[in-house]
């Protein structure tokens, strides 16, 4: 039995009913077609339902009386940010050679490391590995960023760096679940279902949570699942790994079923839904359901003017990398990042990926992904601040994990790292030209100020205004919260 608490109320028991009902017959025979009618056709009237795009300008909201599970709800102290975009990527970024220099690393190229290595590595490793790529100081913060990342070393006074981030596993799978969720052992609701069942949306037309170009590996759609919280909170993938951001959609497009046709068929299930539920009581699943498809219903007065980029400038196309091969995906994904936070999405994630595991020719590949990644990156944080955004958005960059200082695969690779790593954020309440805590000086251990995955957690949930340990959901006989029973709030990074 589940029940819902409300950070801090006492919830409402919700039976789980297992009794083959007509009701439960029907949706199992036709609820995919009333699915598929309202999904299928939500990017079918792109035009006839939004028309051109224009800049500023959305449609109203169809129905306010219809925000269910994702209406705004209060915060539990003042926040600092109203939305997150995270930018992850997909494979683990080497912390040694992007963001964190280590000159001790340099001067020690090709001799033993001369502490003691993880008891568990994923492979063997060999001598240390000096970064090939120079670093420099940038910005009045000084921050050492390397040449990999020349347009982000232009915004370093923006940024936020934590570099001694550690969690527990080696292995993508667990690592991405456990940043993603809090766990890398148990099915749990990820971290953008739990900031909108905390905050809820502030746009009833569009998901509260959606993923953009999401990994269907490592854990798949646990990354993105809602879990045992209502599925009004799953995160709603728009496009997938594989598929250019250009060609992504919410559905797949239909032959577009008059408007009126749809409500009516919808009216319908909501009535047979009503009757059901009245003989039986209350069943959090089936209300998912029939939330979900009210939802795609409303979507396809917004989601089309959301997803259409017709109307941005060419200057702002090209300040994303959009106007260039090796940037265009990356930097549409982020300029629709954009376009959905400014909508109202309250989570917006876009996925490089699975580009950054660099087990051999670290130095060929890592510059072919940090290119497909700086400049639009670059481009989102100057344009969410020249449109007076990132102050109330929290933009994350990160990995599951950073990569060992000691070399695998010759002398051109090197081994996932958990132990310590590097994310930077920017906007949302966090220091700007700042960096916090500090790995070993040949970085592979965090060892100042040491920040674990559910400290990170239990700081993003902060700067939006959430205490972590009070954001619950009662399942299994205990309250459930994206921290379990840890993390600690990372204050020093406060603005």
């Amino acid at each position: 039995m589940n029940r819902r608490r409300e950070r801090g109320g006492e919830g409402t028991w919700c039976g789980q009913q297992d009794r083959a009902q007509s009701r439960r017959e029907m949706l199992r025979s036709c609820g995919v077609g009333f699915g598929g009618i309202a999904l299928a056709a939500m990017l079918a009237e792109r035009f006839a339902l939004a028309g051109p795009a224009t800049e500023g300008l959305r449609p109203p909201l169809l129905d306010p009386d219809a925000a269910g599970a994702l209406a705004e709800r209060a915060t539990h102290f003042a926040p600092r940010a109203k939305r997150v975009i995270f930018l992850f990527m997909h494979g683990g970024p080497s912390q040694v050679d992007t963001f964190d220099y280590k000159p001790r690393l340099q001067r020690d190229d090709g001799k033993p490391f001369p502490g003691e290595k993880p008891r568990v590595q994923f492979a063997e490793t060999g001598n240390l590995l000096g970064s090939p790529w120079r670093f420099k100081q940038h910005g009045e913060c000084g921050a050492w960023v390397s040449e990999l990342f020349p347009n982000v070393a232009e915004i370093v006074d923006r940024l936020c760096f934590v570099k001694s981030l550690h969690g527990s596993n080696p292995a993508h799978g667990a690592a991405l679940l456990k940043i993603h969720t809090g766990s890398e052992t148990l099915v749990r609701p990820s971290m953008g279902s739990w900031v909108t069942y905390g905050l809820g949306s502030e746009n009833q037309n569009l998901p509260g949570f959606v993923t953009i170009s999401p990994t269907l590996g490592h854990g798949g759609v646990n990354n993105f699942s809602s879990a045992f919280l209502p599925a009004a909170h799953h995160g709603t993938p728009f496009g997938r790994t594989g598929i250019p951001a250009d060609d992504a959609e919410f559905a797949h497009m239909h032959a577009g079923v008059p408007r009126d046709v749809q409500r009516a068929q919808l009216d319908l299930l909501a009535a047979l839904n009503r009757e059901h539920l009245g003989r039986t009581g209350e069943d959090p699943s089936l209300e998912g359901r029939i939330e979900a498809f009210e939802l795609a219903f409303r979507m396809q007065a917004e989601a089309p003017w959301v997803v259409d980029t017709g109307s941005e400038t060419p200057a702002t196309l090209a300040m994303y990398g959009i106007d260039e091969k090796p940037t265009e995906d990356f930097g549409r994904q982020c300029l629709l990042a954009r376009r959905f936070s400014e909508a109202g999405v309250r989570f917006v994630q876009c996925t490089h990926s699975y580009k950054w595991d660099q087990h051999g020719d670290l130095k060929r590949l890592h510059e072919q992904n940090s290119k497909e990644v700086d400049k639009p990156i670059a481009g989102l944080i100057r344009d969410l601040e020249s449109r007076g955004m990132l102050e109330d958005t929290l933009v994350l960059w990160g990995g599951e994990f950073g990569r060992t200082p000691a070399a695998q695969g010759g002398t051109d690779g090197r081994d996932h790292n958990p132990h310590g790593f590097t994310w930077f954020m920017a906007g949302g309440g966090v220091k700007p030209g700042f960096s916090f805590g500090a790995t070993d000086e040949f970085g592979w251990y965090a060892e100042e100020d040491k920040v674990h995955v559910h400290d990170l957690h239990a700081t993003i949930l902060a700067l939006l205004g959430i205490d972590h340990e009070r954001l619950t959901y009662h399942h299994t006989g205990r309250d459930h919260r994206l921290t379990d029973v840890h993390g600690h709030v990372v204050r020093q990074i406060f603005a």
